[in-house]
């Protein structure tokens, strides 16, 4: 039985979620819309590409794909056409511009930053060594442990 519901589990988590009315059919067309749709960012789900989301815009973005295909654009048109009206963000890799610095460079700058902290903090803690006594304190130490 859990053998059963783990392989009912994988085959549904490898389910694509292009529907068989959505594909085109020629299939070197369908083959471009593939692969285009799997560089486009679904804009709801945020982390899948528009061929896994099963998000109604995702679906939308999937027939738009093919509905530019069969216009005749190019791959590269298709891009840049749904870029123009979602901006990069629809894209799963952006390009590296000016725009898009702070997604390229944001995570090695914070991790730049996380590590200095680290570093300050371990030499700031190795300076100060609390097993130190000053001479006045050894003196008290040394007068009261005679009196005890």
């Amino acid at each position: 039985m859990k053998r059963l519901l783990l392989v009912a589990l994988v085959w549904v988590g490898s389910a694509r979620a292009v529907l068989p009315d959505e594909m085109l059919r020629d299939p070197a067309l369908e083959a471009r819309a593939r692969t285009i749709s799997q560089g486009l960012r679904c804009v709801v789900c945020q982390n899948q590409t528009i061929d896994d989301s099963d998000a109604p815009l995702a679906r939308d973005l999937r027939l738009l794909v093919r509905e530019r295909l069969q216009k005749g654009d190019s791959d590269g048109q298709c891009r840049a056409y749904l870029v123009a009206r979602y901006g990069d963000y629809v894209l799963l890799k952006p390009p590296f511009e000016a725009a898009t610095l702070v997604l390229w460079l944001g995570p090695a700058v914070v991790l730049g930053i996380g590590g200095a902290g680290i570093a300050t903090y371990l030499l700031r803690r190795r300076r100060v060594d609390p097993d130190a006594l000053s001479a006045d304190e050894a003196a008290r130490v040394e007068a009261l442990l005679r009196e005890g």
